[in-house]
């Protein structure tokens, strides 16, 4: 439906003939044919889409450089990251045109209300429950809207605006890390985010000989690398279900995500057991925690000969799985 309304707008587009066009935050399944190819630079920092507008021979970056025409900008979830990448398309087209689409629930109208403040309306097209948005500003007229650089935010954690839990300690992860042993050997944290789990795991075990944080987020991953300056951590930017550590861990703790955009989607934890599964040594062990309501226990005792609620409340449960299956264990050695 978005891309409907996104085409729609693009289509009648009053681009530029000439000069690149930088798309922000396009998913993988974005439709950009009515752009011309060869003058698109997408900016995605999610590595999965990231990959794959590489993949199909786009210029694909994680941050902007030089001049362009025009953009485009498929807005994110989060205000301060979406005003951001307005003022980044701003100064980067020197004053626009901009194109920026949206759903209502992701809060264009809003965005909207603030542009005509500021700049000049060009055209909206209303289509699916959002708007796509073109206008022109003047640069200077929304640099509040600068996006902030990375610091101490949660417990002195370093984060930034539009990664996940950037103002607060997730209260699953916090749960988790209380009820986590002292580790050892080599361990993995899959979706690791900001490091707050590999942080402390490091902090309180010596016998730790290597830390590997596997995380999607680009802007994310920057922040562990500020949060962790052990030299037993070691980061990775890639698709948790598609990596493949050097050799086995021990163990592997993680608080997998289960939404997709706004909406509860258990197979994306799912893909997260069975990606843990496949990347631990016979004989080691998961640390995995989950909201109460979702089913994983079924899915674990498919890929574990061991599964045990290890710890809780209400609202959250810690889940010990040990022992992958050959089945979930195969092509590691």
């Amino acid at each position: 439906m978005a891309d409907t309304r996104l085409s729609l707008a693009l289509s009648g587009a009053p681009f530029p003939p000439e000069g690149r066009i930088a798309v922000f935050g396009p998913g993988a399944d974005t439709d950009l044919t009515a752009l011309p190819i060869d003058r698109l630079q997408i900016v995605q920092g999610f590595y999965p889409d990231h990959a794959a507008w590489a993949a199909r021979g786009f210029d694909t970056v994680t941050d902007p450089a030089g001049a362009f025409s025009a953009a485009v900008i498929v807005t994110p979830r989060s205000k301060e990251l979406a005003r951001g990448w307005v003022h980044s398309a701003l100064h980067l087209t020197s004053g626009g045109p901009v194109l920026l689409d949206g759903a209502k629930t992701d809060g264009i109208d809003s965005l909207l209300k603030d542009i005509r403040k500021r700049g000049e309306v060009l055209d909206v097209t209303s289509k699916a429950h959002g708007k796509a948005v073109l206008f022109r500003a003047a640069p200077a007229a929304i640099d509040d809207w600068a996006l902030a650089e990375p610091a101490p935010g949660p417990e002195g954690f370093v984060t930034c605006p539009g990664i996940f839990s950037a103002a607060a300690v997730d209260k699953g992860s916090a749960v988790l890390t209380a009820a986590l042993p002292p580790l050892t050997g080599r361990v993995g944290d899959l979706g690791a985010g900001w490091g707050y789990l590999s942080a402390n795991a490091l902090a309180a075990s010596d016998a730790i000989t290597s830390l590997d944080l596997v995380e999607a987020d680009h802007a994310a991953l920057r922040c562990a690398r500020a949060n962790l300056p052990d030299t037993r951590a070691r980061f990775h930017w890639a698709d948790v279900t598609r990596f493949r550590p050097a050799e086995p861990f021990d163990c592997v703790i993680t608080n997998p995500p289960f939404h997709n955009s706004r909406a509860a989607d258990p197979r994306l934890g799912i893909a997260f057991l069975s990606a843990a599964a496949r990347m631990l040594r016979p004989g080691g062990t998961l640390w995995v925690v989950a909201n109460r309501h979702l089913p994983y226990e079924r899915t674990l005792a498919q890929l574990f000969t061991s599964v045990e609620e290890a710890a809780g409340n209400s609202g959250f449960k810690v889940i010990k799985a040990s022992g992958p299956l050959k089945t979930a264990h195969r092509g590691q050695s």
